[in-house]
């Protein structure tokens, strides 16, 4: 009896240890998935945040990479030196990209990446400072440049004056030592020497005697003069005549003739100068104007009438 007892207690007791074995199993392997979830919560959170980190690094390093480009420009503008920013332009915009294609970034690495950000940073304001430099530097060329040139237009317009006012004084010069012909005689020598002067008949005429002096003008040189002289009739024709010495020269721009010419050594001493023109023909009656060039100029000029 004891032992048919013994036996239904032991059949019994191994349902229950059963029992208590399976919910073991099942707390455990609860436990191990709540412990899973909660690791892979934990791990997903931190991928999120890592990420979100990730872009935030990249945000900030395109926006230096665009006020790098700004400083670029503006550097240039100023006549600096870019290489060095065109290199860090130009890695910059590697680790951006590199950035996008690998998201694989630990903490440390992100940590990283904010410290160059901040690096680039500084060289902003470093540069910033540059800039402001240069902008000084090229101010000061604009100012120094305007006054060179307020300078150079100044000197020129002293230089123009300067000139204009030789210039005048040159004219001056030149029409103070022209020279003057005075006391002029015009006479008419008949076949037998005599002279008349002033107003003769034209059968008295055998040749024209010309006599003057060149009056005294400390301001012009000792030199060589070509005198020519002209003798124009009543109609203002020119007495010419090739064959007698007749030539041409330019008085006012234009050629024009000239009856007779000769030349002197001008030594200022009123030497006395003499033409004797022999026309070969008999003068047609009317007023005559004998005229004494030199240089282009006017000397002096005398009238005379043929009855």
């Amino acid at each position: 009896m004891n032992e048919q007892t013994s036996n239904l207690n032991s059949q019994s007791s191994a349902p229950r240890k059963s029992g208590r074995v399976l919910i073991y199993v099942v707390v455990a392997l609860a436990v191990l998935l709540v412990a899973a979830l909660v690791i892979n919560f934990i791990r997903e959170g931190k991928l999120k945040d890592r990420n979100a980190e990730l872009m935030v690094a990249y945000s900030r390093l395109d926006s230096i990479g665009g006020e790098l480009q700004e400083r670029i420009i503006e550097i240039e503008q100023l006549g600096g030196n870019i290489d060095t920013l065109t290199m860090i332009r130009d890695s910059l915009e590697m680790e951006k990209q590199s950035l996008l294609e690998s998201r694989d970034r630990s903490s440390r690495q992100i940590r990283q990446l904010n410290d160059r950000v901040e690096g680039y940073r500084e060289l902003l304001v470093m540069k910033d400072t540059e800039i402001a430099e240069l902008k000084k530097v090229n101010q000061e060329l604009v100012v120094e440049n305007i006054e060179l040139k307020t300078e150079r237009n100044e000197l020129n317009l002293d230089l123009r004056e300067a000139k204009q006012t030789q210039e005048k004084l040159t004219e001056k010069v030149q029409i103070a030592s022209r020279l003057e012909a005075e006391n002029i005689v015009v006479a008419a020598l008949n076949p037998s020497g005599r002279i008349r002067e002033d107003e003769f008949r034209a059968r008295q005429i055998e040749k024209l005697k010309v006599d003057f002096n060149i009056a005294k003008n400390d301001v012009a040189p000792v030199s060589g003069k070509e005198i020519l002289m002209r003798i124009i009739d009543d109609n203002d024709n020119v007495l010419f005549d090739v064959a007698r010495g007749s030539g041409t020269f330019v008085l006012d721009g234009k050629e024009t003739f000239y009856t007779a010419k000769q030349e002197i050594l001008f030594d200022n001493t009123q030497q006395a100068v003499s033409f004797l023109y022999d026309k070969g023909s008999e003068y047609l009656p009317g007023r005559y104007v004998m005229e004494l060039y030199t240089d282009g100029y006017l000397m002096g000029s005398k009238s005379f009438r043929v009855k």
